[in-house]
This record gives structure tokens, sequence and C-alpha cells, in this order.
């Protein structure tokens, strides 16, 4: 098998790329990086000294990031599933929401949970300050642009989505994304209820209890 990916199953940008080769069945072998397999830590950090993953691994070539991994796949090991549109234009916003998931919500919650991860009372406090502040921004900004949409970027599940399905999952995890935002709430059902995505959570639910902010007992 060609196609391996280096990550783990309760990593959101993990999960994100996991989405992506799950909406297109595509074969590869999943490397989970922990304590139980020193042998993929080495060689994952062999391949990408940065100690960011995932990481796929097609052949002898690395690609890195998980935007850029997923565009990958469309080149190389296309399936039926199209992630990125061919329009250049419809593209481009594809690409930017896709960014916006990825800076807007998934970066603040990192935030939060680097707090309180240090153990230190007045910085899990910050953090989950800080990212309390920017996901009520992007929670408003995202309940006006969905608005009658099915997916992030209209009727066709992209990358956008991949992006999302996590992102927003551990979003309301940190900060709860309230009745106000019935649309918002109303997509992350609908991304909680994909094939591609149901099957990433469920192979992360064994992990929950590392989730320092508490993993609470829905989803």
């Amino acid at each position: 098998m060609s196609l391996a990916l280096y990550g783990h199953p309760f990593s959101s940008y993990t999960q994100k790329v996991l989405v992506a080769l799950y909406e297109n069945n595509t074969p590869f072998e999943f490397r989970n990086i922990g304590p139980d397999t020193p042998e993929h830590t080495a060689d994952w950090l062999r391949r990408w000294p940065l100690r960011k993953f995932p990481l796929l691994v097609d052949g002898e070539r690395n690609v890195a990031e998980t935007s850029v991994i997923i565009e990958y796949l469309q080149l190389a090991h296309s399936g039926p599933a199209r992630l990125l549109p061919t329009d250049p234009m419809a593209a481009l916003d594809v690409r930017f929401l896709d960014r916006f998931f990825d800076l807007h919500v998934m970066t603040p919650v990192q935030r939060a949970v680097e707090g309180a991860l240090t153990g230190d009372p007045a910085r899990r406090e910050e953090g989950l300050a800080f990212a309390i502040e920017k996901l009520e921004l992007a929670y408003a900004w995202l309940e006006g642009h969905l608005g009658g949409k099915t997916w992030a970027a209209g009727e066709d599940f992209t990358l956008a989505d991949c992006a999302a399905a996590p992102s927003l999952f551990y979003a309301d995890w940190t900060h709860r994304i309230g009745p106000a935002y019935r649309v918002l709430r109303a997509y992350r059902e609908r991304l909680l209820a994909r094939p591609s995505f149901a099957r990433a959570v469920d192979e992360g639910r064994p992990y929950r209890p590392l989730f320092p902010l508490g993993a609470p007992e829905r989803d």
C-alpha cells in the first residue's frame, strides 16, 4: 500500500484529513502516533522534523499541512467525491472557508486547550476567555454565512466541510454554540451525521478523557 497517514484519532487536524480519505474510500494505512507505537513516531519525525501531524506519505513523497494534503489527494488519488471545485472562483471560496475554520475556529480552541494543559489556573482562564471572544465572532459570522446552504460552500460537500467538521466539533465542547445560532447548530448536526465524520468521531471516542476542558457526554 503506497499511502500512509501519520496522526492521532483524537487530533482535529488528523480527523480533517481522515474525512477526506473516507469520503472517497481511499485505501491507506493509518499509523497512530502514541506511546504504544514508538516506531511510528520515529519514522514520522525523520520524515517531518517540525513535529506536526498529520503527515501523508505516498511512496517516497511526504505531504504536510492538512489543506495541501487534501488537495494532493484530489490530484494524485482522486475519487468520486470532488472536494475542491473545478471552477477557480468557486475553488477560491472553498479555500477561504477552509482557512476560516482552521484559523478562526480551531485556533482559538487550541489556545484554550493549551492553556488548560499547563495546569496553571490563570493560563487556563486566559486561554478560555480568548477562545470565547474569538469563537463568538466566528459563530456570528457563520450564522449569517450558512443561511440557505446545506454545506459550507453550498450544496456540495467540500474541503471546507472537512475543516469545519472537527473544528466545530471541538469548538462546541470549548464554548457551547448557543441557541441563538440555530443555523450553525443545525450545520454541526449535519456534519456529525455525515458517515465520513461519524466514523472519525467514533475512532477518536476512546481518547475523550484526554480533552483537558472536559469532554461532554454528548456527541
